[in-house]
This record gives C-alpha cells, sequence and structure tokens, in this order.
C-alpha cells in the first residue's frame, strides 16, 4: 500500500496521523516546531489528501492494516507516533499490535457509548453535509475571524485564532475526502475499539484530551484510559478537539517530552494522570 506522505526535518522519526477528513497538512500549525526537533513523517491516510481510498472496505481496522503494511514497507515499525482524533484512534490500534514506540494520542475517537454514538454520527455527518455545501464561499469564510467563529466551534474553543490557511486547508479536504460518509458511520457503530491489557503496551503511551473537547467528550477520556491501563493521561485546559490548533506550543512541548526519550512519558505519567483529578 502506497500512502502519500511527506518528510520535514531530521533527527529520529516521528509519524503524524491525521483524523478523518484531513490530511497531512492538518499538522501545519505544529510541523515546523516539531521538524526543528525530529524528522516529521506526515502521512494522507487511504482516501484522504492525496491517497486513494482502499479497494473494498474502509474502516478503522482496514486502515489500520494499510497503516502497518506501510510502516513494514517502509521500515518504519518502532517509529514513534502522534494521532489526532481518528489518528489518535489508529495510534492507539498500532500500539496495541505493537508496531509502535512512543505514542501520543490526541483526543481519540471510539469511546463514545449510548447517545453518545448517534450525537458524534449525525453531528459529524451534518457539518460535512454544511462544508461541502459552503466550497465556494471557504475562502471568505475562512478568510475573517467571524467566519471561522461560525465554522469552528464543534473543533476549537477559540476558532478566530486558528489561521485563516489551516482553517481553510482543513475545510477543503473535508470535503474531498472520498470515504468520509463510509469512515464516520464505522467510527461511530463499527467495531469498538480493542484495549490492552496492563504491561502489555512497552513504549511511553500518552493520552492527551481537551478539556472543551466537543466532538470527544471529555467523559470519554476515562473510557479511554480503562482500554489503555498503561496510558498516561494528559489534560489540556481551554482546548477543543483539536489541540495542535488551541494549544500548538503546549501540544509540541508534550509530544517532544513524550517522545524524546525512552520512559520521559512513564517517569512523568503519575503527574500527567494525577492532573486528571478534579477534572472530567
Amino acid at each position: 500500500m502506497h500512502l502519500h506522505h511527506i518528510r520535514r526535518g531530521s533527527g529520529r522519526p516521528l509519524l503524524l496521523i491525521h483524523g478523518i477528513g484531513s490530511s497531512w497538512r492538518g499538522w501545519q500549525t505544529i510541523l515546523p516546531a516539531l521538524a526543528a526537533h525530529r524528522e516529521v513523517i506526515a502521512v494522507d491516510l487511504p482516501g484522504h489528501g492525496q491517497t486513494p481510498p482502499l479497494a473494498g472496505e474502509n474502516s478503522i481496522y482496514t486502515l489500520a492494516d494499510a497503516l502497518t503494511a506501510w510502516l513494514h514497507a517502509q521500515q518504519l515499525v518502532g517509529v514513534d507516533c502522534v494521532g489526532s482524533s481518528m489518528g489518535a484512534r489508529l495510534a492507539l490500534e498500532l500500539a496495541r499490535r505493537g508496531v509502535l514506540g512512543a505514542v501520543v494520542a490526541l483526543d481519540p475517537g471510539g469511546f463514545w457509548a449510548g447517545w453518545e454514538k448517534p450525537f458524534f454520527y449525525y453531528s459529524g455527518a451534518g457539518a460535512v453535509r454544511l462544508i461541502r455545501a459552503l466550497q465556494p464561499l471557504m475562502p471568505a469564510l475562512t478568510g475573517s475571524a467571524l467566519g471561522r467563529t461560525l465554522l469552528l466551534p464543534q473543533y476549537s474553543v477559540r476558532p478566530w485564532r486558528v489561521p485563516a490557511h489551516a482553517a481553510l486547508d482543513e475545510m477543503r479536504t473535508y470535503a474531498r475526502t472520498a470515504n468520509f460518509d463510509e469512515l464516520l458511520w464505522h467510527l461511530a457503530y463499527g467495531q469498538q475499539q480493542e484495549g490492552a491489557p496492563r504491561g502489555s503496551i512497552r513504549h511511553p503511551l500518552v493520552i492527551g484530551w481537551g478539556r472543551q473537547d466537543r466532538v470527544c467528550f471529555p467523559r470519554q477520556a476515562r473510557r479511554a484510559v480503562a482500554a489503555f491501563p498503561d496510558a498516561a493521561l494528559y489534560w489540556f485546559d481551554r482546548c477543543g478537539h483539536f489541540p495542535q490548533w488551541d494549544q500548538p506550543a503546549e501540544t509540541v512541548a508534550l509530544i517532544l517530552s513524550a517522545t524524546g526519550q525512552r520512559g520521559a512519558a512513564q517517569e512523568t505519567g503519575t503527574g500527567w494522570a494525577a492532573s486528571s483529578r478534579g477534572g472530567h
């Protein structure tokens, strides 16, 4: 499987996996800062950006299979990895399979329950239909602080501060993602994310969550940590679904700390987990 990808910087490789409807460009708010320290490899998932959809079913587990095969082909098994949203769920699945090094999963999908499933599905389906309908107006909408405020409140707590070019890229790729509807259904109603028993994850694993996430509600963080008990939990204050938008400097610091030294996340994990007490 060929996955379109870009490489920036030098040093130990760091893989970035974007979320549903995005592309490698979804990382542009933090990519330069990461590339100052690491060789950053940012992929376009199947059906996103410049990578065609998979033949047959496009689901979380077929995307995970494609990523696993690609890691082997690129001799990247054991690479450190950061995922966002659906990409964070994929990173957790690949960590469970033992093909990654240190992992930072930012607001992973897949841990909703009960009414949260249809809420996620129908809100996501409604949002992408609106985004598709508004494509002719997107340059003007994303080019103004008011337009970004109206477009992005589901994803950001301060949407007016999201860079205009990043917002436009995201709205363009959402509309162009060939398998968006299929993946959205599988995210909500498909096979449930498998967990990993305590002691089975050999490398540092950090799950980061925005306290004001309106896509993957903060209450879902405890379910994610219950499924992956080796993970440390990190809370981003004043942050929605995309820490790379709302807290870019803090996100870079977390990634570099968690993946910079083997065991760094485990050494500070107690403090990160403790920061969740009294939270959501």
